[in-house]
């Protein structure tokens, strides 16, 4: 575990990702509870009480266990058998090495069908989030930066069309978002989303392919050489 206080503790409550009112109960407490773990109000080690959620939301138990074991599907967290609680999951190298072997082979397609729509978007979105995650870098603001970065790779699923890709990738969403969180190298993530973006908008198939495939990898090694160690 680490130092910081478990959730429902000494103010994490109130940390960005709180409730929504709006649908499942088990679904607001499980996209807040994503949402704190994406954005790092939870690391990996922290416990989780089930009954501070609970108290936290103003609900019963039953939909706080119920968001765990979403969760749990998700890898994002761990629960631990005989009432030993349940903590936020650790990454370790093998985990991180899979998920950008998946996150390689989805963002390459995506980048192919993206390219191939884009003559008929009506509007640029993926280069305002480009933009977006360029201003927020220049400005220091790296919450801001992730958040737009996140969403630049979400919006190419937006605009590859493919369904079952955007379902495949939904379960991963949470963890991959850990991923975008790591990155240590900005200028280098900011100037690939510009070119990614250039050549999608551009209808350059093969183009966007091969800046994808570099993308992942050059953030794979990152992670993997700055990271973990």
């Amino acid at each position: 575990m680490t130092g910081d206080p478990p959730i429902g503790k000494s103010g994490v409550g109130s940390a960005p990702g709180g409730p929504d009112r709006r649908g499942p109960l088990r679904d607001l407490v499980r996209d807040a509870l994503q949402a704190r773990i994406s954005q790092g109000v939870l690391r990996p080690g922290d416990r989780i009480f089930e009954q501070d959620v609970a108290a936290e939301f103003g609900v019963s138990r039953v939909p706080v266990r119920e968001a765990i074991r979403m969760l749990q599907s998700e890898g994002l967290v761990d629960v631990l058998p005989q009432r030993r609680g349940v903590f936020v999951r650790r990454l370790g190298r093998r985990q991180v090495e899979e998920l950008f072997d998946v996150r390689e082979a989805l963002d390459v397609l995506a980048a192919k069908l993206a390219a191939e729509r884009a003559r008929t978007e009506p509007e640029d979105r993926l280069g305002e989030l480009a933009d977006r995650a360029r201003r927020a870098w220049e400005a220091g603001d790296i919450e801001a930066m992730s958040d737009a970065n996140a969403d630049f790779h979400d919006q190419l699923i937006v605009m590859s069309g493919n369904e079952v890709l955007a379902s495949i990738l939904e379960p991963l969403h949470g963890r991959l978002a850990l991923l975008f969180r790591l990155n240590q190298e900005p200028a280098r993530v900011c100037g690939e989303h510009d070119e990614l973006h250039a050549a999608v908008m551009a209808g350059d198939v093969e183009r966007a392919q091969e800046v994808a495939r570099r993308h992942v990898r050059s953030s794979r090694k990152m992670v993997l050489d700055r990271v973990l160690y």
